[in-house]
């Protein structure tokens, strides 16, 4: 029996605002919007995803509502990864452009990833760029 990773469930503030920004981020699609959550997809998710067997689904991005803002360090983050054949450095600049800051969580000067944070203070990182 396979558990299926369903959705990753970010708290926000402005959960609109926090769900547009992810989607424009790693350039997924927000499936809906509602004033209980924004659901945040992969473009490819809805016409292939009918295809794929219930466990082997892509997980989705689901942002919701609460009135206190983030105070501490996260203790689950994202990591996400260019392709060896974008330029890393460019990536994290374009996330800086669109309004992530980049933070000290304690990370190594010789790290090879970048530790962000996007608009609403929820850390991860952009990793060194991967083949696969």
């Amino acid at each position: 029996m396979a558990l299926r990773w369903y959705s990753t469930v970010v708290e926000s503030v402005d959960h609109r605002a926090l769900g547009a920004w992810w989607a424009e981020a790693i350039g997924w699609d927000v499936l809906f919007d509602t004033d209980e959550e924004v659901v945040v997809v992969p473009p490819w998710a809805g016409e292939l995803g009918p295809t794929l067997e219930f466990a082997q689904r892509p997980p989705g991005l689901v942002f919701v509502p609460v009135t206190e803002p983030k105070r501490t360090k996260n203790r689950l983050h994202l990591d996400f990864a260019p392709h060896v054949d974008e330029d890393r450095d460019a990536v994290v600049a374009r996330l800086i452009g669109l309004g992530a800051r980049r933070v000290d969580v304690g990370q190594p000067p010789e790290a090879t990833w970048d530790v962000l944070a996007d608009p609403e203070g929820n850390e991860f990182c952009v990793l060194s760029s991967r083949e696969v």
